[in-house]
């Protein structure tokens, strides 16, 4: 069906879909605020930021010096 439209039509017919598909707008300064509180909840529970425990990381190297044979 789009081969027989031109560029034309075809722009026509995709902004009329979007029209029917309207998405709520807000603010940037509302939704980077959001964003902002959002990061500082979870930044406590964030291990890029507070790192991993000893405990729970299977990565730990093993303490001690190496071993030369």
């Amino acid at each position: 069906m789009a081969r027989d439209m031109s560029d034309i039509d075809i722009i026509k017919m995709e902004l009329e879909q979007l029209k029917k598909v309207s998405t709520p707008r807000e603010p940037v300064s509302k939704t980077s605020k959001d964003t902002m509180d959002w990061c500082e909840a979870v930044s406590g529970t964030d291990f890029l930021i507070t790192g991993v425990p000893d405990d729970k990381n299977p990565y730990k190297p093993e303490k001690g010096g190496c071993i030369i044979t």
